[in-house]
């Protein structure tokens, strides 16, 4: 018998993941003339460019047009300052008002960006998380740096397994993922080496700046422990399984007489 081309699994078992990479930052703008420039410990944490602002606010156009922004649950970024400027662009409030008791989620000129500040109100909440940022650097302000040694493509990878893996920690279902190209690249293509090669094309390619890629993760290994919200636990009501008028005929003879 031929194998399905389809797979099934448990909702309670997956989760809705929009993988984000950052918009344009000043790094990537001089690492197309030079690529050593990556490496650069002056461009470790680089901040958006003008373009990669425009970036921003196309993509925040896109997911409040289709929807998007009403679903999420949660957004997680990278703590380096471009992933956190273009995940509060696209998916933070508008801007912020002062005199407004919710906080600000950015503040004015961020990372001399010469935008206004963004509110937290009516936006899902942000957490800055360590181990999807991009790769580590040479450098001792790198709180992931070791003495002369790069991260390598498999300990990022590694690294990435580790943070989906946190995810089913997590209550939330619906989740965006701000991070950086290498991180999603080497991440993705670990976790689709199983994958028709068709889909691992599809998956682990590249991603443009402030690209959004939607990814349902499955829990195949029991690794959540959540318990479905919507199934319904069938069961034939207690008594024997008879006509309506002949049970209603025993339930009277068998109830108590006073």
């Amino acid at each position: 018998m031929e194998a399905a081309g389809t797979a099934m699994y448990p909702l309670h078992r997956c989760k809705t993941i929009y993988l984000v990479r950052h918009a344009q930052g000043i790094h990537n703008v001089e690492g197309e003339k030079d690529p050593s420039a990556y490496m650069s410990p002056t461009l470790f944490d680089a901040q958006l460019t003008p373009l990669g602002w425009k970036q921003v606010d196309g993509l925040r156009e896109h997911v409040k047009k289709c929807g998007l922004a009403k679903k999420l649950e949660l957004v997680i970024t990278s703590p380096l300052l471009r992933t956190m400027q273009t995940a509060v662009g696209v998916f933070g409030g508008d801007n912020y008002t002062d005199g407004v008791s919710a906080p600000p989620l950015m503040v004015e000129n961020a990372g001399h960006s010469g935008r206004p500040a963004v509110s937290s109100l009516n936006c899902p909440p942000f957490l800055a998380v360590e181990t999807c940022r991009e790769h580590l650097i040479q450098n001792d302000e790198d709180v992931l740096w070791e003495p002369d040694v790069r991260e390598a493509n498999e300990a990022v990878a590694a690294r990435g397994m580790k943070f989906i893996d946190w995810l089913w920690t997590r209550e939330e279902k619906e989740i965006a993922v701000v991070s950086h190209s290498g991180f999603l690249y080497h991440t993705l293509s670990m976790y689709s080496k199983e994958c028709h090669p068709t889909i691992q094309q599809e998956v682990s390619k590249h991603f443009a700046n402030c690209e959004l890629r939607s990814m349902v993760l499955v829990d195949r290994s029991m690794l959540g422990s959540d318990s479905p919200s919507f199934n319904y636990p069938g069961k034939v009501p207690p008594g024997l399984d008879l006509p309506s008028d002949v049970a209603d005929k025993k339930l009277l003879e068998e109830a108590p007489k006073n």
